[in-house]
């Protein structure tokens, strides 16, 4: 599957959460596209998200917890980038092409 394409003036604006794996989130309304961002520099696309679960998601009092039960195998998705980014003084992942469980 291809990255989809669109720019962040397309989406909502990146939202920055509370979480020990998740970082930033961002959604596009038109194309029901979420975008996470994870504390080691992946992030994916997942598709055909309904706006209420991406409400849902920053409103939860865990984002891993709800990221893991609501987000994360229930859709399509597409990884952009698989490492941190070349100044990032996080690790690399290692490991599966699947995002990683979060808490």
């Amino acid at each position: 599957m291809s990255p989809i394409p669109f720019t962040s003036t397309l989406m909502i604006e990146t939202v920055a959460i509370e979480s020990s794996s998740l970082d930033k989130v961002a959604y596009h309304r038109q194309q029901a596209i979420l975008q996470v961002e994870f504390r080691d520099g992946t992030i994916y696309h997942y598709l055909g998200v309904p706006i209420q679960t991406y409400r849902d998601l920053l409103q939860a009092d865990s984002k891993g917890v709800y990221f893991n039960h609501c987000i994360r195998n229930h859709f399509p998705h597409v990884r952009l980038r698989a490492t941190a980014p070349i100044c990032s003084t996080k690790t690399k992942p290692v490991g599966s092409i699947d995002p990683p469980d979060v808490a």
